[in-house]
């Protein structure tokens, strides 16, 4: 039996992002792997700070997964204090985790940190551990205290754990200079997004640009957004989909503009979203921090085969005859001259599009090379 724990960016939720599948991925290949899934902490007096009613985190949960149950669980800390205030918030955190292993009978299991202010965990306890590199947070818009603390405990990962697998061959080329790497790109469920699915009830009834993503200001360009549903005007709507965590302000300049944001949505409901647009955008910001990045939209835009509109980012490149590269007014143009001459799903999704199954046994491999302690490649 192998146990395994996941320090993870992003809650387990409905919204399913690169850890869930390869997890869900691995519990299906074997049925003898347990897995605790640590979400990032909540923090109550953020929450407060935001205008948010404060949350708690939230003791060890089993999850309804079909094909794993009983060998699936969430996890929930809280930090009481920010860290400015809590020098040893990450050592707490650290420590929690590893009693709610513990509660499960974990004893020596491997740590698999995609969170990288987890590294605590490689100082109190001597498990195992691989880090997975999914987006280049050194080149993120951070705090200079922020920065430093990504910076020392990077360093750390780096240095300790057995394995560093990362996502993009721009972090591939960043990291392998420091040590070896494995890279797992991402995918997508190729079944499900090529399965036809009626048209999403909050879809406006004419032409549509459609995102699939969190909308925040680290990967998305704002007055892009803005400028675009000016230039559709009548003709159509740019609809975001997914999570937006931006200030109200921001919120409403888009809005006031045209823009149409649903919210996140289920992991099983998002191709819907994807098969009924006339188009499909990614107004990204181009930075080093989106360079570094394997967009999974890269991998579902491509399984519904619609056009694509895209920022010059990682992933959209001019060459794929469905992806049209643009940026400032030239994006907009491109965008309102591809919503009419859209044709309709399923045309052009029949093209290899690689699956999370694939990446699922990547993975598979990893975790066995540091569970025996192997050599990394």
């Amino acid at each position: 039996m192998t146990d395994l724990v996941v320090l993870s960016l992003e809650p387990w939720d409905e919204v399913w992002r690169r850890n869930q599948h390869l997890v869900a991925g691995l519990l299906g290949r074997d049925p003898g792997l347990r897995v605790l899934f640590v979400e990032p902490p909540v923090d109550p007096l953020h929450d407060v700070a935001t205008g948010h009613r404060p949350r708690r985190g939230h003791g060890v949960r089993p999850v309804a997964l079909s094909g794993a149950e009983g060998r699936l669980w969430t996890f929930r800390p809280t930090k009481i204090l920010p860290r400015r205030l809590d020098p040893g918030a990450d050592r707490r955190l650290a420590a929690a985790t590893v009693r709610a292993a513990r509660r499960l009978g974990f004893a020596v299991p491997v740590c698999w940190i995609n969170d990288p202010s987890a590294a605590e965990l490689l100082r109190v306890t001597d498990w195992p551990a691989l880090y997975d590199i999914t987006d280049d947070w050194l080149e993120a818009d951070r705090t200079p205290a922020a920065h430093a603390r990504l910076v020392r405990d990077e360093a750390l990962l780096l240095a300790r754990c057995a394995e560093v697998v990362v996502c993009s061959p721009t972090l591939a080329a960043a990291k392998g200079a420091v040590r070896p790497v494995t890279l797992i790109p991402n995918a997508v469920d190729v079944d499900l997004y090529r399965r036809p699915q009626p048209r999403p009830a909050d879809l406006p009834s004419g032409p549509v640009a459609v995102y699939v993503g969190t909308v925040h200001t680290d990967r998305i360009d704002l007055d892009l957004c803005v400028a675009t549903a000016r230039e559709l005007g009548p003709a159509g709507t740019l609809v975001l989909v997914g999570p937006h965590p931006l200030a109200a302000a921001d919120l409403e300049r888009l809005r006031h503009a045209g823009v149409l944001l649903v919210g996140p949505k289920p992991a099983a409901e998002v191709p819907g979203y994807l098969q009924h647009a006339d188009v499909l955008v990614v107004p990204h910001v181009v930075t080093p921090f989106t360079l570094s990045l394997d967009p999974i939209k890269r991998y579902e835009y491509a399984a519904v085969g619609r056009p694509v509109v895209s920022t010059p980012v990682t992933g959209f490149v001019e060459g794929d005859p469905r992806v049209t590269v643009a940026s400032g007014d030239a994006f907009a143009a491109a965008v309102r001259t591809a919503v009419p001459a859209a044709s309709a799903f399923p045309a052009g999704a029949d093209g290899p599009v690689p699956s999370w199954t694939e990446r699922s046994a990547e993975m598979a491999e990893v975790i066995e090379r540091v569970r025996r302690g192997a050599t990394p490649r």
